[in-house]
């Protein structure tokens, strides 16, 4: 009986214990330079000079390229495409619809680092954020996101877990 009653009395304890960490996936730096490399390919069979990045899923880069004849821009629009998609966990072109002047969020877009145009989308796998890429250069946003989703599409069978 004690022993039963001092189980009950530690199991709030090991409750407490496994919720004070816990454990995330992150993008190996082959799996992303994969997803950069399909999107700057998609991106050149369309004719398109872009820079891509992927970064983790805390924003940081993990993989930036950037072809031969893309604009000097395209570096830090890319990375910051990607940063936001990764802060906000949605579509760049989701975010920004929901940032329009008018709208709630429309503040956001003060923020240094938020791109709420086109061009880049979480990487996400089984629920869990692992990164985002971003692209930069296409004739448009939605050039941007075609490449950016080639570039998904690349790892999606290597990243499901």
């Amino acid at each position: 009986m004690k022993r039963i009653l001092f189980a009950l009395l530690l199991a709030p304890l090991a409750v407490q214990a496994q919720q004070a960490t816990f454990t995330t996936k992150s993008l190996a730096p082959e799996t992303a330079l994969s997803a950069a490399r399909a999107a700057l390919e998609h991106c050149r069979k369309a004719g398109y000079q872009v820079a891509v990045a992927v970064v983790d899923r805390s924003g940081v880069p993990q993989v930036m390229l950037r072809d031969r004849f893309a604009g000097t821009h395209t570096v830090k629009v890319a990375i910051d495409k990607a940063w936001t998609a990764a802060s906000f966990k949605i579509p760049t072109s989701a975010l920004a619809k929901e940032t329009q002047a008018g709208r709630p969020m429309s503040g956001l877009r003060s923020h240094p680092r938020v791109l709420a145009i086109a061009g880049a989308q979480p990487i996400e796998a089984s629920g869990s954020l692992l990164g985002a890429i971003g692209v930069s250069g296409a004739p448009g946003g939605e050039a941007d996101d075609a490449c950016a989703a080639a570039g998904i599409k690349a790892i999606a069978e290597a990243i499901e877990f």
